[in-house]
């Protein structure tokens, strides 16, 4: 099990530094005020607006960075650092939230898949690693410890899947958001600059989770294979 925790640490501690940077962007570019002075919620108003949807309610959420789009609700929810402030990473953040549910009005493939897969992954990826390590465990003495391994593998791969099929909905969002701040003159040029590299560091959170499942899939397939020759 070494290589698990190395793997673990290793991407644990890739991922905080990956996270204190987004902190870091974040926070220098809540000092670029933007010139037409709107909030969060303003932009996030007219983002919707603009693309016909009158269903989808902007709320208020506490917490920093925890801003999201629930499609079941029909919710874009603004952590308290962007809905009511008027700077370019409010901006970024409330357009790229409101990219989500422009995609859900517009039924966008991805995210119909990744909507699917959610209630499956949550129940899956409590029980997987139990199946896991306990099945690598029995494999020691009983051959229903592979099938036990097996079946953790699959559900921790179902975890993994969910994990790349949220990279295209992500930068998808993100595109989505600067292309409509940029068509209709939300931002200025500093801004949409500002803009782009805070969903830049974003996006690069997801892709250190992707990588970092992947990689851990793969460790225990390996295991899994190592342990049955023995």
């Amino acid at each position: 099990m070494i290589g698990f925790y190395i793997i673990s640490i290793g991407f644990a501690l890739f991922s905080m530094w990956i996270s204190s940077k987004l902190k870091s962007k974040f926070k220098k570019y809540s000092k670029i005020q933007l010139r037409n002075g709107l909030s969060g919620k303003e932009i996030a108003e007219k983002m919707l607006q603009d693309h016909g949807i009158k269903d989808v309610k902007i709320v208020s959420t506490s917490g920093m960075l925890t801003d999201h789009y629930n499609p079941k609700t029909k919710t874009v929810n603004l952590s308290s650092g962007v809905y009511n402030q008027t700077n370019a990473a409010a901006a970024a953040v409330a357009a790229h939230e409101c990219g989500h549910a422009v995609q859900h009005a517009q039924g966008y493939e991805w995210l119909q898949m990744r909507s699917k897969l959610v209630p499956i992954v949550s129940v899956a990826s409590n029980f997987s690693m139990y199946a896991i390590i306990g099945g690598l465990i029995l494999m020691q003495t009983s051959t229903m410890g592979q099938n036990i391994a097996i079946l953790g593998v699959a559900m921790y791969g179902l975890g993994t899947l969910f994990t790349f099929i949220t990279l295209p909905v992500e930068y998808d969002a993100s595109n989505r958001a600067l292309a409509w701040l940029q068509r209709k003159g939300m931002v200025s040029q500093q801004e949409l600059a500002a803009s782009k590299d805070a969903l830049k560091w974003a996006a690069r959170t997801y892709v250190v989770a992707a990588i970092g499942s992947l990689a851990t899939l793969i460790y225990f397939i390996l295991r899994i294979v190592a342990n049955s020759r023995d």
